[in-house]
């Protein structure tokens, strides 16, 4: 069973907006940390948000104010909302549960996201 499915991504015009989904499988409990990452061309990997169960939320300076993160844990599903987006917004987005314990990371396949016009 794979632990995350994304879905979401797209192409959109500046200012636009896209939703990302990621769908967790059972074996990630509910009080994973849970977050999105991304990556451009020739960049490395930046982390975009993340939340825990309780509710805590961190967001990298550069999507605060035009994204949000959230959970439903009834579906144990993660979401990012992305507003204004911009160009350099272009990346592939990757879900990501981390075992608070352990410190197990688990990946999604990842999502392309494209903003341009």
């Amino acid at each position: 069973q794979v632990p995350l499915v994304e879905s979401g991504g797209g192409l959109v015009q500046p200012g636009g907006s896209l939703r990302l989904s990621c769908a967790a499988s059972e074996s990630i409990r509910r009080n994973y940390v849970m977050g999105w990452y991304r990556q451009a061309p020739g960049k490395q990997r930046e982390l975009v948000a993340t939340i825990i169960s309780g509710g805590s939320i961190n967001y990298a300076d550069y999507v605060k104010g035009r994204f949000t993160i959230s959970r439903d844990n009834a579906k144990n599903t993660v979401y990012l909302q992305m507003n204004s987006l911009k160009p350099e917004d272009t990346a592939v987005y990757s879900c990501n549960a981390r075992n608070p314990i352990t410190k197990v990371n688990f990946w999604g396949q990842g999502t392309q996201v494209t903003v341009s016009s």
